[in-house]
C-alpha cells in the first residue's frame, strides 16, 4: 500500500507567525489562502431578482480602462450581453465596478455572462499590443437588502474620489447607470 500523496500547497494550511515589528506572533492562519473568489450560486428570494455586485480587474492592474473610447465599447457590450442587465456602475483605471442583475428568468450563470461580454471587449479592443486585458476570474457579492444596495453603490462612487482622481463624484466621466435595478423588500 502505497503512501498518501502530499497535499499541494494551495490545499496547506498556513501556520505562519510572522510577528509584527516590536510586536507579538500573529495567531496561526487556520484556514488556506484563497487563490481565486468562490462564486455562490445566486439565492431567489419572493420573486424578486437578485442583484450583483461585481468587480473585474485587468490583468496585472494595468491602467486600460478609464478612457472615453473603453468606456463606450463596455457600455455596448454590456447591452449586448442582454441577457444580465447592468445598473450603476464606475469604470476606474484598472478596474470595473458594477451592479447587475438576471433580465430573463433562464439567465445564464454569472461567470458564463462575464465571459461572454469580456471576450466581446476584447475582441473588439481598439490597442491589440495591450492584450490581453482580462484577469481570468471576478469578484461577486449577492446583495441582500436595500441598505446594503445604497451603502455599496456610495461607496463605489466615491472610488475615484478616494484615489484622488477626481474632487467629486460627479466629476468622474466613466460612469453611469444603464438599467434602473429596483430592490424590492418582501
Amino acid at each position: 500500500m502505497s503512501a498518501a500523496p502530499e497535499s499541494s500547497h494551495a490545499n496547506r494550511v498556513s501556520t505562519e507567525r510572522n510577528p509584527p515589528e516590536g510586536g507579538a506572533p500573529s495567531p496561526p492562519r487556520l484556514v488556506p489562502r484563497r487563490k481565486a473568489p468562490v462564486h455562490l450560486p445566486l439565492l431567489e428570494f419572493h420573486n424578486r431578482s437578485p442583484i450583483v455586485f461585481v468587480t473585474v480587474c485587468s490583468v496585472r492592474r494595468r491602467p486600460l480602462f478609464a478612457r472615453s473610447e473603453i468606456h463606450v465599447l463596455l457600455v455596448d457590450c454590456w447591452r449586448v450581453a442582454h441577457l444580465w442587465q447592468v445598473g450603476h456602475y464606475v469604470v476606474m483605471p484598472d478596474h470595473i465596478h458594477f451592479f447587475c442583475a438576471p433580465a430573463v428568468l433562464e439567465a445564464p450563470l454569472l461567470a458564463e455572462w462575464i465571459k461572454f461580454w469580456k471576450t466581446q471587449v476584447s475582441r473588439s479592443w481598439p490597442h491589440p499590443k495591450e492584450q490581453p486585458v482580462w484577469q481570468s476570474d471576478f469578484w461577486d457579492r449577492q446583495l441582500r437588502t436595500a441598505d446594503s444596495y445604497g451603502d455599496k453603490w456610495d461607496y463605489v462612487r466615491h472610488n475615484p474620489v478616494r484615489h484622488s482622481l477626481v474632487a467629486s463624484p460627479e466629476d468622474w466621466p466613466y460612469q453611469g447607470e444603464l438599467n434602473v435595478l429596483e430592490w424590492h423588500d418582501p
